[in-house]
């Protein structure tokens, strides 16, 4: 069998699937199962030496990400019995690597205060190519630290599903955000914050209850050019700054959250205790209750109405119908894991005058992670939330 050359590799169209795929399911810590499969579409099935090159240095051997030890021996276990399952021969750069992750010993103590580097990849589809969030290269990557223990206490630094969904929302519709002051709370990694940066929202507060959290958003704003602020009243035009607010729900200050004054506010997956929820819910009803609000507002106003993408055939760009008109709104993704638990939001929300609209059918963003199997936008539900005059 001939070996691989490098023009052999070269050759290959890095911004094209599978070759898209195979990396950015790599760099996004998939199941090893998934990135091979992708890798399997090269050469009709087979795990072949050009193959090999290609993710030795695609992916094992980037120098820009450093990724997860045990994930990548997992791997490297994993792709060398395929690849001897089915007759080829592992190029001595595979084992080489995979005997030397064999011969690291793991420090358990060490292991338990893990940050790892995991990057997620938003790959736009050619009729997005238009959109202001779009990169000329259709792919915008945000690297981001993570925790490796996913143990209740470090929660904020590890990326749930709403904050992607949350994200693809964001990069999706950037007309909703764009030259608008917002303000997430439970902003954990900090992804949607780097997204609304990328869109040039005019103003982008990151808020969390957990300074450990707070201090690896920092990190991650940095990691990606983005600088971070501890004054979120400093005025900044200026899209590449990001103010970070430590906010605990249950000692929020009335007079504090009032001067913070967004447009709009975000949160993914912060439906999720009932003892948190009377305290999320005081936090949104000061956010958006705003005065100069007409009393004639009817309970859609400031809420993404009916919206529907309607393809141009002469430029093959989308127009977004029925934006909202009137904010300041909330937009709150969250996967409903206790019904009960929805429910007394629901009727927290209510009290506090506050409308709950679910947009999920009328706002479906463009899928823009195509490799992240692991990932079920399906089970994500989208709400507005304005607030009501009395």
């Amino acid at each position: 069998m001939a070996m691989a050359t490098e023009a052999s590799v070269e050759e290959l169209d890095l911004s094209a699937p599978p070759c898209l795929h195979v990396i950015s399911a790599f760099l996004f810590i998939e199941p090893p199962d998934v990135v091979i499969s992708f890798a399997r579409d090269f050469d009709r099935g087979l795990i072949s030496d050009r193959v090999q090159h290609f993710i030795w240095e695609h992916c094992i051997n980037r120098t820009d990400a450093k990724a997860y030890s045990p994930y990548v021996r997992g791997f490297l276990k994993r792709l060398i019995f395929e690849i001897e399952s089915s007759g080829e021969v592992v190029i001595d750069e595979l084992y080489e690597k995979y005997v030397y992750y064999m011969s690291m010993k793991d420090d358990v103590s060490a292991k338990e205060k893990a940050r790892f580097s995991k990057t997620i990849s938003f790959i736009f589809p050619r009729e997005c190519s238009d959109l202001p969030s779009c990169p000329k290269s259709r792919k915008l990557e945000v690297l981001l630290h993570c925790s490796v223990n996913l143990l209740e206490g470090d929660t904020g630094c590890s990326i749930w599903p709403s904050s992607l969904f949350l994200s693809e929302f964001v990069l999706s519709f950037p007309e909703l955000f764009t030259n608008k002051s917002c303000f997430e709370v439970g902003s954990g990694v900090g992804l949607v914050g780097i997204c609304l940066a990328r869109i040039k929202a005019s103003k982008v507060i990151l808020s969390d209850g957990d300074l450990s959290t707070l201090a690896n958003m920092r990190l991650n704003l940095e990691s990606n050019k983005i600088t971070a602020s501890n004054d979120f009243l400093e005025h900044t035009v200026d899209s590449n700054t990001v103010q970070c607010l430590h906010l605990p729900w249950e000692s929020a200050a009335e007079n504090g959250l009032q001067q913070i004054n967004p447009d709009i506010v975000l949160g993914a997956d912060v439906i999720y205790d009932p003892l948190c929820l009377p305290h999320l819910v005081q936090v949104l009803a000061i956010l958006l209750n705003r005065e100069g609000l007409q009393a004639g507002d009817s309970r859609n106003d400031g809420c993404l109405g009916k919206s529907t993408r309607k393809s141009d055939d002469q430029n093959g760009t989308y127009l977004h119908d029925g934006l909202p008109r009137s904010p300041p709104v909330a937009y709150i993704a969250s996967v409903v894991r206790n019904i009960t638990t929805f429910n007394c939001f629901l009727a927290l929300a209510s009290e506090a005058n506050l409308s709950v609209l679910d947009i999920t059918e009328r706002a479906k963003p463009f899928s823009l992670l195509p490799y992240a199997k692991s990932y079920q936008p399906s089970s994500i539900k989208l709400l507005c939330i304005s607030y009501l005059p009395k």
